[in-house]
């Protein structure tokens, strides 16, 4: 199990996120959200149970999950800061996020990542067993203006 450095908490107050932080991160430099707008993200932080991982210098990394409290959640928008990667800080994060009171029990936890499989499976994601049952909507570039 990962522990935090020193100096470093993660909170689920939602009053504590930094919603411009997170914005500028998810529009700018996720793979995922590229563009999407301010307003967006903190609709999606209030309707998630949300985590920010916070610093001495501030708010250092953020995930939230949308979830029913009782047989599903799907994990998103996790990141660390670049300037903070390498300190054990996403273990502790996903640690967090498992050991959460009201994710525990869940018939099924699910999220999407094109590159931090090796850190999921740490925690016992795996691929879709049976991929050709999960079926979605997907809108590309949702949030590239018209």
């Amino acid at each position: 199990m990962s522990t935090l450095p020193a100096g470093f908490e993660i909170s689920t107050d939602p009053g504590r996120i930094d919603i411009d932080y997170v914005h500028t991160y998810l529009s700018a430099d996720s793979y995922w959200a590229q563009g999407i707008p301010r307003d967006l993200v903190a609709r999606s932080i209030a309707g998630s149970l949300a985590f920010g991982l916070y610093g001495p210098q501030g708010q250092a990394g953020f995930a939230r999950v949308i979830t029913d409290g009782a047989t599903f959640a799907w994990l998103a928008d996790v990141f660390i800061d670049p300037a903070q990667q390498g300190k054990g800080l996403g273990k502790a994060l996903v640690e967090a996020i498992l050991a959460h009171p009201d994710l525990q029990g869940l018939r099924r936890f699910m999220l999407v990542t094109a590159d931090a499989h090796g850190l999921y499976e740490q925690y016992g994601f795996t691929a879709i067993d049976r991929p050709e049952r999960l079926m979605a909507i997907v809108h590309a570039d949702p949030y590239r203006a018209p």
